[in-house]
């Protein structure tokens, strides 16, 4: 059962929502929202997320949306309807038909084991960029690190990361924070204990 903490008024946003409905908490605070999220795609959804995002970050002059393949491409992509910039994608492994002017970083994964590449070509980002993150979960920080590093190595400027779901009680929010990144999530998770989802109120 999935359980939301009452703040008085506080009103939840559409995903909230629809984690709420449709979401599963499992053993190993693991959140399943693969009915709707990133497996199969509620576009409607993914629509009302796009334009939230946009209220989150629409007076940073964003110029690009970076993510990483791929559960990231297609939120990236709704929000970047509203900002009416090109979305980017980092490639994992090997990277041959991106070419071999990229840049790249290497990202440790907990939940998957060894770490692995990332690549994006030289020819889509540049030192004029303002570059907003992307992403659907938010729990050890590293995917953004990596992408952080690869805007490093453009020239560009990182103006924050947009993340669905952000696991507040792991410590990658926090991490990044302290690396000085401006991170807002549509539905941060305080925690999940007993299979019990409670929304931190910020969110």
């Amino acid at each position: 059962m999935l359980y939301f903490r009452e703040w008085g008024e506080y009103p939840m946003n559409s995903l909230q929502k629809r984690i709420l409905k449709d979401g599963k908490a499992l053993p190993g605070n693991i959140l399943k929202v693969d009915s709707f999220l990133n497996h199969q795609i509620d576009i409607d959804l993914l629509r009302l997320m796009g334009r939230d995002f946009y209220e989150l970050f629409k007076d940073k002059n964003i110029s690009k949306i970076l993510t990483v393949e791929a559960s990231g491409i297609a939120i990236a992509c709704y929000a970047a309807e509203y900002f009416k910039v090109p979305v980017v994608f980092a490639k994992k492994g090997s990277h041959k038909n991106v070419g071999p002017d990229v840049y790249t970083a290497e990202v440790f994964s907990f939940t998957k084991g060894p770490s692995y590449e990332i690549a994006v070509s030289k020819l889509y980002l540049h030192p004029e960029d303002k570059v907003l993150i992307i992403d659907d979960f938010l729990a050890n920080g590293q995917a953004v690190l990596g992408l952080q590093k690869i805007i490093n190595e453009a020239g560009a400027s990182l103006v924050g990361a947009g993340i669905a779901i952000t696991k507040a009680f792991q410590p990658g929010e926090q991490l990044l924070l302290d690396a000085g990144i401006d991170v807002r999530s549509l539905a941060a998770i305080e925690s999940m204990e007993d299979g019990n989802v409670i929304f931190r109120s910020d969110s």
